[in-house]
């Protein structure tokens, strides 16, 4: 268990503070002569494209974890807009308490393949956050089940009969994956500067990642409280929090090393229908959700 801690430790705080640390020392000072203007428009199209990114993914997640329910005789679950719930007893109930982290790196991994052949900024921006929502919701329920047998993974994991080494070795890996897929979706987020100007530097990489990523990821977060309530406001505001940071503090922190990068930029339409879409699905997750829809 001390092991994982430490390797949380240096993967939450410690690496991203020194791989930024090392981004400040090595790039060179001054600035171009011009800078190109914020564009705004982009902030705002990625702000609400990861609303409904996190929503969704956080949807696919419950209802991946009530479909197998069920299908198991003895077990009887109630899908929510921010859970799930089940009466009766079947011991498979344990095991399919994994099957929705499943289901998002699943998700995630679709929409990395869908990326490589996509086209157009708001697709693109679309899939990109489908896929870290995807792989940050599930990577640390393999680290938190493999230190708590009470969590969802964890009860997997114990059904499993997974020996504790066996557990260690997951989380770790787990660990591991998360600045790698942070990563690697920071060049696709890059790859959406227009003019390709804007990523010319290590400095401006740095400058377009905030706009693009960690800004709208910090206001997404913001935007998602609303799709959670009411619930214990530990599992409103943790959640989201710990899936924009773990990830988006990587690409922040790592985006000025990351050069060569093929732009696809074309610029984003009118914001409308991307606003009256996240409306949409929390009139949705509050109104059809809220209440519950049993599956039985």
């Amino acid at each position: 268990m001390s092991v994982i801690v430490v390797a949380v430790a240096l993967v939450l705080l410690v690496g991203p503070l020194v791989l930024a640390s090392m981004g400040l020392l090595r790039s060179p000072r001054g600035e171009p002569s011009t800078v190109p203007a914020w564009d705004r428009s982009l902030t705002i199209h990625s702000t609400l494209l990861y609303t409904l990114a996190f929503n969704l993914t956080f949807f696919i997640q419950e209802l991946l974890l009530v479909l197998p329910k069920a299908l198991t005789p003895g077990l009887q679950p109630t899908l929510f807009h921010n859970n799930h719930k089940w009466v009766g007893d079947n011991p498979l109930a344990s095991l399919f308490q994994g099957t929705g982290a499943l289901a998002t790196v699943l998700a995630a991994l679709v929409c990395m393949g869908l990326l490589r052949h996509a086209r157009g900024t708001t697709l693109r921006l679309f899939l990109v956050w489908m896929a870290y929502c995807g792989l940050f919701m599930a990577l640390p329920q393999v680290v938190i089940g493999a230190l708590s047998g009470g969590s969802d993974v964890g009860m997997a994991m114990d059904y499993l009969q997974l020996a504790p080494w066996v557990k260690t070795v997951s989380a770790l890996a787990a660990l591991l994956a998360m600045p790698l897929a942070a990563m690697w979706l920071a060049r696709p987020l890059l790859g959406l500067a227009d003019p390709p100007s804007r990523i010319a530097t290590p400095r401006s990489r740095t400058r377009f990642m905030f706009q693009v990523a960690t800004l709208p990821a910090i206001l997404g977060t913001v935007l998602v409280i609303p799709f959670r309530v009411p619930r214990e406001a530990l599992e409103v505001v943790l959640l989201p929090v710990l899936v924009a940071w773990i990830g988006v503090a990587w690409m922040q922190a790592g985006a000025w090393r990351l050069d060569a990068i093929e732009t696809r930029g074309m610029g984003t339409g009118s914001t409308r229908w991307l606003l009256l879409a996240v409306v949409g699905l929390l009139l949705v997750f509050q109104l059809l959700l809220r209440p519950g829809i049993a599956f039985y």
